[in-house]
């Protein structure tokens, strides 16, 4: 606590635990929209370089997938980092921030942050999706990108908690549009305080930075090449559906209801009934939704009101109350925004395009770069039973295990304690179990263990709270939670069944606990991070995730004129319509669905939480096969107040994420094991190389020679005291190293090689310029004769050679009619012609803006009302101006003309050696 209290106030937000970073959230950048470009301009930590270049290196020197996770609680900072991370990804690998490929994936950032981005208790830049940036290296060299989404909470939309807000794109776009969009959108006269699905939160507004964020999201949008006008005709939809309500009315005849039914289906396979009618309050909101969506109103309240049964083999037409009424006009709310985001996501993946001269793609829609792959690591999240499905291809693809290396940034949700908590909150919560989990089981579990059966022995015996107890409570086979909803959910129970049986099944677990008194049809669970109460109210209704045939089978193309929103359920419709009947009584998934989960086109084959609990084993697997590199974020106060820390809170956390633990195996363990092969291919250069035996039946006598080589380098110790620990030890497959000894062994290592480099260089100088001496000493010669008079005189002319002809002068009549042909005038210069949008740098097209070096300073003389740029600064060109040979220069709060020969390109700086003084 005291040293990262002292850091802290330092400003040193970044602290390395050997090879462990710890991240503290300052919340210096509240307010920023934490994407890749609001993070352009922001300094990056040497920590945080340190972490991706060790990722690159050991992709390109091993061709093994390499993982950077970032785990800690909701609100610590986790999606800045990573943003942080990428950007310095692709000034390492991917040929800098100027790039094509950057510029597309910052635009995919922008538009995904605004959507999936919400307010809560605990933070007010909630990040509601995870993310999974998969990055393809080859060659030390970025080739391609893809996002990979999980959508969670659906639940918001609809009904967001008291205190928080829904999802951010709502507020912008009602700060952000024009009065003729609002007008086309059916959005006129309408406010916060207006909208059902969004008064029930907090109302407080920026509405100057929402309109700011909403311009860049609409710019964004067409760099990715969405059309903005059917996205937003989607999100205003779903707002206004909001206010379309129901009431039960009186009842209907039963001749009447048949006729109808007649009309639209075989006269054999329906049964009459008859229901009360339901009214629908809001017949403009109704009409407004519908013109939105492309079709009728009477289609779309058909699609709310009614539903279709499936009763031994006979098709039975009803109507829905107002209850069923409310809870479908819901679920096509839920469904039309997260199939929208997963619409976008597809998109973004599907661009190609060439990036820089380094050869980079923007992004790519390979979903089957993938094959399965199985880990005993996974094996702690259970199944979710034969009916879990295989989910979303475009979520499936992002977690299995890569055939190629790949270097992956994995922000995912963070520990929450909401009051109350719901489904969604407790699978967010077993997602954080999770990776805890991870962490547990790479750093201490695998190092303990591995020196147990080695026959090592650590001075330090280091213990560690394991947290597979709770991950069993929540989702074992059998017993878990989410498996037990799942069987209530089949038997249609309630939730003070699904309370009862939980509670008999886990009566002896310590994780959990009784709920609050006075808080009926709760649980609370703990969780590694502390108690949270959950309430069971909505965990049924939430988990079954289903909407019927009825409604989607309104968005056919026979029925709806808008493409888009068709689009959104074209695999529903595809199987929907595979059959002569329709609707037949079936029902689908809320989040979009392939081919693959449907089961025949009837019943969905798995619910919210197996979906969810699938995609999460999945993504173990793929995690299991890439060499992790762990950054633990923890924030420094509750209330998101800037440069303030709060000591019961970072101790709450770092007890939590067990950061003390991870301290005392560092300092006094051997968390780190090499093969032998692989510790002599690495360390070999420290010896002798005639010494090293190079065999693998001698490949322990290499490691000792290699040690014996390295012991000698350290300073010796006085008689009078006791010998340190050597900081290693042998085991029969694997060598053993404390955290400082990798150290040590990394830095003589590097200094070897920058020794071997500088000779290598020196060398090849000295041979390059010994093989230009002899050119070098004629031009110096020539230079000489030159300065001394010596120079040759120029050859006068032959005498008797006539004068050059003078040129004939075009008759004035012909340029005049010449110019009257081509419109041109005399008078005035021809007009220049319209600047580039880019710059040519060789073989590279870079777009504006672009960073640039000034070569002098501006003006030169420093006088004049404009500002002076210095020599060396860096500054943002935003585009070429409209003077001839001038570029158009943002400095503060103005623009500046600067001549271009006074600015130079920025190129991505190499890192070479350099050369001790006076040596060529």
């Amino acid at each position: 606590m005291r040293c990262l209290h002292s850091r802290f106030q330092d400003h040193q937000f970044y602290t390395n635990v050997g090879s462990i970073l710890i991240s503290l959230n300052s919340y210096k950048e509240l307010g920023n929209a934490l994407t890749l470009n609001s993070t352009r301009t922001k300094e990056t930590s040497d920590q945080l370089r340190r972490v991706v270049r060790e990722a690159v290196r050991q992709q390109s020197d091993t061709g093994y997938p390499q993982g950077i996770i970032l785990s800690g609680a909701s609100g610590s900072g986790k999606t800045y980092t990573s943003m942080l991370l990428l950007r310095q990804l692709f000034e390492v690998a991917g040929g800098g921030t100027e790039t094509d490929a950057f510029k597309h994936l910052a635009a995919a950032f922008t538009v995904l942050r605004s959507l999936g981005t919400a307010k809560t208790t605990s933070n007010s830049e909630s990040s509601r999706i995870g993310h999974f940036i998969e990055v393809q290296v080859t060659d030390g060299a970025l080739y391609r990108t893809k996002i990979h989404c999980y959508f969670l909470d659906q639940t918001r939309v609809v009904a967001p908690m008291a205190g928080e807000k829904n999802y951010h794109i709502f507020y912008q776009l009602l700060a952000g549009l024009a009065p003729d969009e609002r007008a086309r959108l059916h959005l006129e006269g309408h406010t916060l305080c207006s909208l059902r699905y969004l008064q029930g939160g907090d109302l407080r507004q920026n509405a100057a930075e929402d309109a700011a964020r909403f311009r860049a999201w609409k710019s964004c949008l067409g760099v990715l090449g969405i059309p903005f006008l059917d996205v937003v005709r989607v999100l205003a939809a779903v707002l206004l559906l909001g206010n379309v309500t129901f009431a039960d009315g009186a009842g209907i005849e039963v001749e009447v209801q048949c006729h109808e039914q007649r009309q639209a289906y075989h006269m054999s396979t329906i049964s009459p009934l008859s229901f009360p009618q339901v009214e629908v309050q809001g017949q403009e909101q109704l009409q407004a939704v519908a013109s939105l969506l492309g079709f009728s109103a009477a289609a779309l309240r058909a699609g709310l009101t009614t539903r279709t049964h499936n009763v031994r083999g006979q098709l039975v037409k009803s109507l829905g109350d107002a209850n069923v009424a409310s809870m479908t006009r819901d679920s096509l709310a839920k469904a039309l925004y997260c199939r929208t985001v997963a619409t976008i996501v597809r998109r973004a993946n599907s661009l190609k395009r060439l990036g820089s001269g380094s050869g980079t793609l923007c992004s790519s829609d390979d979903s089957h770069v993938h094959a399965d792959a199985q880990s005993a690591h996974a094996s702690t999240v259970g199944t979710a039973g034969s009916r879990a499905s295989k989910s979303m291809s475009v979520l499936n693809s992002a977690v299995r295990h890569a055939t190629d290396g790949f270097i992956g940034i994995l922000d995912m949700f963070g520990f929450e304690d909401p009051r109350p908590a719901h489904l969604e909150h407790l699978c967010t919560n077993l997602c954080s179990e999770t990776m805890q989990h991870f962490y547990n089981t790479h750093i201490f579990k695998s190092s303990l263990e591995s020196c147990r059966e080695e026959g090592i022995v650590c001075e330090v015996e280091v213990e560690y709270v394991d947290n597979v107890p709770c991950i069993d409570l929540i989702s074992s086979l059998r017993t878990g939670l989410l498996s037990m909803l799942d069987v209530e959910c089949g038997l249609r129970g309630t939730a003070e069944t699904y309370l009862q049986k939980v509670r008999a099944a886990h009566r002896s677990s310590g994780r959990l606990r009784d709920p609050p008194p006075g808080e009926p049809g709760t649980f609370a669970i703990q969780h590694y991070a502390g108690l949270v109460v959950y309430s069971a109210a909505d965990f049924l209704d939430t988990n079954k995730d289903s909407m019927p045939d009825d409604l989607v089978s309104v968005f056919h193309k026979q029925n709806c004129s808008f493409g888009f929103a068709s689009h959104l359920f074209g695999t529903e419709l595809k199987v929907l319509y595979s059959q002569d009947t329709v609707p037949r009584g079936v029902s689908f998934r809320i989040s979009p669905t392939s081919n693959a989960d449907l089961q025949n086109g009837e019943e969905p084959v798995s619910t919210l939480t197996q979906d969810f609990h699938t995609r999460l084993d999945n993504l173990l697997r793929t995690l299991v096969h890439a060499k992790p590199h762990f950054v633990r974020c923890v924030k420094a106060n509750d209330s998101e107040q800037p440069l303030l820390f709060e000591r019961t809170t970072v101790m709450r956390q770092i007890r939590a994420l067990q950061l003390l633990e991870t301290v005392n195996l560092m300092a006094a363990g051997y968390p780190h094991r090499m093969r032998f092969r692989a510790f002599n291919s690495r360390y070999r250069l420290l010896s002798r190389s005639r010494l090293l035996h190079r065999t693998d039946e001698k490949a322990v006598e290499d490691c000792r020679l290699i040690l014996a080589s390295y012991q000698n380098t350290l300073e010796p110790v006085p008689a009078d005291q006791q010998p340190p620990c050597p900081g290693w030890a042998l085991g029969k497959r694997h060598i053993f190293l404390a955290e400082g000894t990798r150290q040590r062994l990394e830095q003589l290592r590097e200094q070897i090689r920058l020794r071997a480099a500088v000779l290598v260089q020196s060398a090849w100088r000295g041979w390059q310029v010994r093989r230009r001496w002899p050119q070098m000493r004629r031009n110096m010669e020539h230079r000489q004769r030159t300065k001394a008079g010596l120079a040759r005189p120029r050859p006068q002319p032959i005498t008797g050679t006539p004068p050059p002809d003078v040129p004939e002068r075009c008759e004035p009549s012909a340029v005049q009619q010449t110019c009257s042909l081509f419109g041109l005038d005399l008078e005035r210069p021809p007009p220049l012609p319209p600047a580039r949008a880019y710059t040519v740098d060789g073989n590279r097209k870079l777009g504006y803006p672009q960073e640039r070096l000034m070569r002098l300073n501006f003006p030169e003389d420093g006088s004049g009302s404009e500002a002076i740029l210095l020599k060396g600064e860096t500054v943002l060109v935003v585009g070429a101006s409209s003077r001839r040979g001038h570029l158009l220069v943002q400095h503060g709060d103005q623009q500046v003309h600067v001549p271009h020969q006074y600015l130079e390109l920025k190129l991505p700086s190499l890192t070479l050696p350099a050369l001790p003084p006076g040596k060529l």
